[in-house]
């Protein structure tokens, strides 16, 4: 029980912070915060997605290049020009990677160049591995539970593939946008308003990836909170759009 239980908690906890750090406010710009704020979200979302944690501003450049070249030979993962869900990833941590060594200048995205030189080294990865590995070995009941742990291992991984997959193959769409994105749940508890790309290709300023009566996205609670609560600044085309 209690690995099943880290397991839900680590999955929602590092795909919240991807949501909302790194693509909300590092790629979209959705919304400000101060610099100790911007600090503190680095930290929790290396907490959080611990051996999977990417370096938000690579993470920014990506996904611009995702929603400029959306469904073309130049999108970064799109499933319509990767023969499985494999290949797409992989060509998405190449072009990573590639992002990571580079020196050009990007505008704007978020960097602590420092804190990410460590987060993002392949010693900390390790690490991560074993405490993940020691707590499975602690509590386990059953040898089959550690099937689970490559997902501790790769969770940004698994999150990734379900995100760029599903949502530009699988479900319905509301418009009538030039790429192949697509809504693939109508109430998206399981990847917290990620799988809403045919809205957010619609909409990429939108906060809220929601938009019919019916669609929820879970993480747009938290942004109205702590916009209410001053530790971010939403801007007027995320409130807006």
């Amino acid at each position: 029980m209690e690995i099943l239980i880290f397991l839900v908690l680590h999955w929602f906890a590092s795909l919240f912070f991807q949501t909302f750090f790194h693509h909300r406010y590092a790629a979209h710009r959705m919304f400000t915060m101060s610099r100790f704020w911007e600090k503190c979200f680095f930290v929790f979302s290396f907490l959080a997605q611990g051996a999977s944690y990417l370096k938000p501003s690579a993470y920014a450049i990506l996904h611009r290049q995702h929603h400029a070249h959306s469904d073309t030979e130049k999108d970064p993962h799109s499933p319509h020009f990767s023969r499985d869900v494999m290949s797409m990833m992989y060509r998405t941590k190449v072009l990573y990677h590639d992002l990571v060594r580079s020196t050009s200048e990007e505008p704007a995205p978020p960097e602590w160049e420092s804190f990410d030189r460590m987060a993002d080294s392949m010693y900390i990865r390790i690490l991560w591995g074993v405490l993940y590995t020691t707590f499975y070995f602690h509590y386990m009941t059953n040898f089959w539970v550690l099937l689970l742990l490559p997902v501790h291992y790769l969770m940004g991984v698994f999150h990734g593939a379900i995100v760029n997959w599903c949502g530009h193959k699988y479900g319905y769409r509301t418009f009538a946008n030039a790429d192949h994105s697509r809504n693939t749940l109508v109430v998206d508890l399981l990847m917290f308003g990620e799988l809403y790309q045919n809205n957010h290709h619609k909409f990429p300023n939108r906060a809220n990836f929601a938009y019919r009566w019916f669609e929820f996205d879970p993480v747009y609670p938290f942004v109205r909170l702590f916009h209410s609560m001053r530790i971010i600044q939403l801007g007027p085309l995320a409130l807006n759009t």
